[in-house]
């Protein structure tokens, strides 16, 4: 008979996921407001730097005994963390978050592409794709975009496909800890950038709030839960729901920092909610069929 329970794990990954993005696009508003104060590197300081202070006094990851195997995944995993979330906000600092997240999505996508083998799955990515460049200002005004900050929103891309490939390793060697020891190697990048940039400003008790704000909801909260996805679902799955990312991101920037969006740009919304309904039911599909026996 179908074993439908068996779903289970895969809908509460999926769950996670989404949770995670919501958290992550509230977290980069949040930090926007940061830049003029200590610019994106004392951001990104913060965000990796008091999350990593958060996480490890809550898991204290030095009391389980680990696997030396996996060091260098949790590394790579840790360092394409800490690259990826300094030039994204880089990238904020010129260009909108909705089109950044977009840019940013060409390393997830990649991923999918070529871990792709059927032909549904290449109809999902292209709606996808779709979706991602009626979101790009390709209409007009694209011109108004700062090379710079495309170059950095395209680097943090690479730096996601690196997350996503070392983050899978680093779970299955450390588990929960993972997180917790990766974002901790992440602000050894992020940190030194911040104070070379702002100095003693990062030590300012009023900056203090938010700079929590943005680490918890930056990544404490997201990067936990996509530990849970990272580790329950295919490369190929993971990299094409994260095609809600620009959209999630897209309405965060329309409802905290004023980006306004037009009719084709909900229309890519759409686009790419559906083409991430097509791939979690196609997870969903081959668990249902009848056991054999």
């Amino acid at each position: 008979m179908p074993s439908r329970l068996s779903f289970g794990p895969t809908a509460l990954a999926i769950g996670a996921l989404l949770i995670s993005m919501a958290s992550y696009q509230a977290g980069a508003a949040v930090a926007k407001q940061l830049f003029p104060l200590v610019g994106a590197q004392g951001a990104t300081a913060f965000r990796l730097g008091l999350g990593a202070l958060i996480l490890l006094l809550l898991r204290r990851p030095w009391r389980s005994a680990h696997s030396h195997t996996g060091w260098r995944a949790l590394w790579g995993y840790g360092l394409s963390m800490g690259v990826m979330n300094l030039v994204f906000y880089m990238a904020l600092r010129s260009i909108p978050l909705g089109i950044a997240v977009a840019l940013e999505f060409s390393g997830p996508l990649t991923l999918a592409l070529f871990a792709s083998r059927r032909w549904s799955d290449f109809a999902w990515i292209a709606l996808a794709v779709i979706g991602l460049l009626l979101l790009l200002p390709l209409r007009g005004h694209a011109q108004a975009l700062d090379p710079t900050g495309v170059l950095y929103a395209l680097t943090a891309g690479v730096g996601w496909a690196l997350y996503i490939l070392f983050g899978q390793k680093a779970g299955a060697a450390y588990g929960p800890d993972a997180v917790t020891l990766g974002i901790a190697i992440g602000a050894l990048v992020a940190v030194p950038a911040g104070f070379t940039h702002a100095g003693i400003a990062l030590l300012s008790p009023a900056l203090l709030p938010l700079g929590l704000g943005v680490a918890l909801l930056s990544s404490v909260l997201p990067y936990s839960l996509e530990m849970v996805a990272l580790t329950r679902l295919p490369t190929r799955t993971f990299s094409v729901l994260l095609s809600l990312e620009p959209a999630v991101a897209a309405l965060a920037g329309a409802s905290f920092l004023g980006e306004q969006l037009d009719t084709l740009q909900w229309l890519a919304i759409g686009a790419v909610v559906a083409a991430s309904a097509g791939s979690a039911w196609s997870v969903r599909r081959p668990i249902v069929e009848p056991s054999v026996n």
